[in-house]
């Protein structure tokens, strides 16, 4: 009777979760690890009735004789008792849910959780394998929790272009004018042009030569057309930071930095927006007169003089 009994509040709990996890709510608190607890307690108590029956004494007999043992039940139910205070913590600091995606170096975890259990929580990796993670590992070790991205509606763009530090100058006349025809840069142009007149007719009443003048570089300009690029796109969110800057020089080139949020939070519309930007920005590149930096394959291309003289001979 104790056993059927018991099975029949197992079987109660088991249909208590399933009613749970058709509510809306279930991905946010997961009740299984409370019900697998439940269960164990269910277990506990029948067995101590059972054993009670079996030689006819009466359970708060045994029950007294528990602070004897009480060493020995820690040490049986630690992984369990570990695994509850763990539990508590990550609910009640709302960690993790269902359906979040989290990265974990240290357990060669990065996908979406899909189960949290009393001892166990359950993560679908991208590749599609399963990792099973012990629950106190989520407080014992550090983790990356994603949710936060698709709560804020914006995912990171950080991505550099490296430029050729030779094709940076500065633009003469003609270029400014050519580049004016560019409306998102256009009141860029015109205030950078009348700051600059300002201040070298400062320097030029104080004497100073032209050389001591400031000048309109194409890498500046460039720099402000990425950036207007960039609030003008409908695909990125403009709630979030943007920012375009340059990185210390390195010997792969000038590294511009671009550092933004797209609106879309999934991957493969991400991926996307990113790379239709970097494409229109590659592409336009060589009208402010600069170039990406590229290892060069070529090294008769870094010497050519050199390399005529040695095809064609010393007398020709």
């Amino acid at each position: 009777i104790i056993l059927v009994f018991t099975l029949a509040l197992g079987n109660v709990l088991d249909l208590i979760d399933i009613i749970y996890h058709r509510r809306s709510e279930s991905a946010n608190r997961p009740i299984k690890g409370y019900l697998q607890l439940m269960k164990i307690c269910f277990w506990a108590v029948a067995l101590i009735l059972t054993v009670a029956t079996l030689i006819n004494k009466s359970p708060l007999m045994l029950l007294s004789g528990l602070g004897a043992m009480a060493a020995v039940l820690i040490l049986i139910f630690q992984d369990t008792i570990l695994s509850v205070v763990a539990a508590l913590q990550i609910r009640s600091n709302d960690m993790i849910r269902i359906g979040d995606w989290i990265e974990m170096p240290t357990q060669n975890t990065d996908g979406y959780v899909i189960e949290i259990a009393l001892h166990t929580i359950k993560v679908q990796n991208w590749d599609k394998t399963i990792s099973t993670l012990p629950v106190r590992k989520l407080i014992t070790d550090s983790f990356k929790n994603w949710r936060g991205m698709f709560e804020a509606g914006g995912r990171r763009i950080k991505r550099s272009l490296f430029i050729d530090q030779r094709s940076v100058r500065f633009l003469s006349e003609d270029e400014i004018a050519k580049l004016e025809d560019f409306v998102l840069i256009n009141d860029y142009l015109e205030h950078k042009k009348q700051e600059l007149a300002d201040w070298n007719a400062n320097l030029a009443a104080q004497g100073a030569k032209p050389i001591n003048g400031r000048r309109i570089t194409n890498l500046g300009t460039f720099r402000a057309y990425v950036e207007q690029y960039l609030r003008h796109h409908s695909g990125i969110n403009q709630k979030l930071m943007l920012l375009v800057r340059q990185l210390p020089p390195a010997p792969t080139g000038i590294p511009l930095e671009v550092y933004c949020f797209t609106s879309a939070v999934n991957w493969i519309p991400h991926e996307k927006t990113q790379s239709d930007i970097f494409d229109h920005l590659l592409a336009i590149l060589p009208i402010f007169g600069l170039r990406v930096f590229q290892q060069c394959s070529d090294v008769s291309g870094m010497i050519p003089a050199r390399f005529d003289a040695a095809q064609n001979g010393p007398n020709s």
